[in-house]
């Protein structure tokens, strides 16, 4: 009985909220706090790299010189140490 006026209600309200201003401004500042986060995770992966890449060539060289994974282990381990002391 009250199902066509339910519907026009309804549609009333999901259009009014989907033009609001306050929606498009919290969209926005979503937009601008997920794009700082994603940014912010980009250059502390790009600095983990960085810093890890010494120690990745120090490995791959000592992995090429005696052929085992155990002493390239250990030195990656050493100068990913000694990268992470000196900063």
């Amino acid at each position: 009985m009250f199902l066509p006026l339910d519907a026009i209600v309804f549609s009333l309200f999901q259009g009014s909220s989907s033009l609001g201003i306050l929606t498009g401004l919290a969209d926005i500042f979503g937009s601008i706090i997920l794009l700082i986060i994603g940014i912010l995770v980009i250059v502390l992966i790009v600095g983990v790299l960085l810093v890890l890449l010494p120690a990745v060539i120090v490995a791959i060289i000592v992995w090429f010189l005696t052929g085992s994974f155990f002493y390239a282990g250990i030195a990656f381990l050493i100068v990913a140490l000694i990268s992470l002391v000196a900063l």
